[in-house]
Formats: C-alpha cells, sequence, structure tokens
C-alpha cells in the first residue's frame, strides 16, 4: 500500500518518524508513505527510483530493523530502484562524484547515524550505499549480492570488510572521477 497524505507532518505521524527532512518517502513494516513536499521535488523517473526503492524495504523486511547492516538495506532499495532506470552512474550519484572529484573518498562504508534525516550528507551516504550495492553485483553478481542481504561479507562474498572497504573505494574512484 501506497498512501499519499496531504501533509508531511501528516506523513511523519503515519510513519511514526521524528523527523522526515530531506526525505521523499519512507517504508514502514507494510507500507510507504509519502512525503509531499519531498516528493514534489523529483522527476518522474525519481519518483519512480524512490517508490522502488521503498517498496524494497517493505518486500524485505528491511524495516523490522537490525537484520542486516543498514549500508545494504539502503544500497540495495536503491540499486534495485535505479537498476534499469536509465540514469547514468555520475547523474545519480552527483554530490558523491563532486567529492570524490574533489579527492575526497568515503573512509568506511556508512553507518547507521549516516542515514538520519537531515543528516549533513544524507544524499552522499545514500549514494555510497547504492554504490557498494552495485560494486557487488557488478564484481560478484547479482545473486551474491542477494545472498548477501541474509549473509555475510566474508562468508558470501570472499572478503573482509576491510578488503571490501578498499575494494569500493577504488571502484567510487574508477566511477566517479
Amino acid at each position: 500500500m501506497i498512501l499519499f497524505p496531504a501533509t508531511d507532518a501528516e506523513a511523519a505521524a503515519l510513519a511514526g518518524a521524528e523527523s522526515t527532512r530531506g526525505l521523499a518517502a519512507m517504508a514502514t513494516a507494510d507500507r510507504v508513505i509519502v512525503l509531499p513536499s519531498g516528493y514534489a521535488r523529483l522527476s518522474t523517473t525519481g519518483r519512480d527510483v524512490v517508490i522502488t526503492h521503498e517498496l524494497v524495504h517493505v518486500a524485505t523486511g528491511a524495516t523490522r530493523g537490525g537484520r542486516v547492516p543498514m549500508w545494504l538495506s539502503e544500497g540495495f532499495a536503491d540499486y534495485v530502484g535505479y537498476r534499469d532506470a536509465g540514469i547514468p552512474v555520475r547523474t545519480a550519484a552527483a554530490e558523491l562524484a563532486a567529492e570524490v572529484r574533489a579527492g575526497v573518498l568515503p573512509a568506511r562504508l556508512p553507518g547507521p547515524a549516516d542515514f538520519a534525516p537531515g543528516a549533513p550528507r544524507l544524499a552522499q551516504v545514500y549514494e555510497e550505499a547504492w554504490l557498494a550495492c552495485r560494486f557487488i553485483a557488478e564484481r560478484f553478481g547479482e545473486k551474491a549480492l542477494v545472498r548477501l542481504y541474509g549473509g555475510d561479507v566474508t562468508g558470501t562474498l570472499g572478503l573482509s570488510p576491510a578488503q571490501l572497504t578498499v575494494a569500493w573505494r577504488d571502484y567510487l574512484g574508477k566511477e566517479l572521477a
């Protein structure tokens, strides 16, 4: 079910969210709630990506929390959302691409606090997570990405978390520079 409340305040109340700053939609265990102000700023393709992203959260049970790292949950949802959208990587990851071109690469995969509504690098954090999942799908295959959702990095990919981070950072440099 997708709900389109009249106001952001109503959307936040429906989702039980304290903050919705910078968001266009949110998922709960069984529905997607659209934030009118954020959703209105999106293109038609952007709206499709956002709704797909949130529906992936509902389908995977990601909103139940704690089963997978936040970067994987959010990155996987964006991976599915962007997969057939036809948006070039540097366009979809414009904010992160600007940082990478300036010589700034993230030191680590994003953690839960990085995804807080209104976080200063929220756009870049989602882009980082998406590109981590895109890297995994390209290097190890989509089936491995799906298996990772229910497994661990070492057992699924044969890399330590540190090795995955190094390889992902190298991928960012190649894709976004």
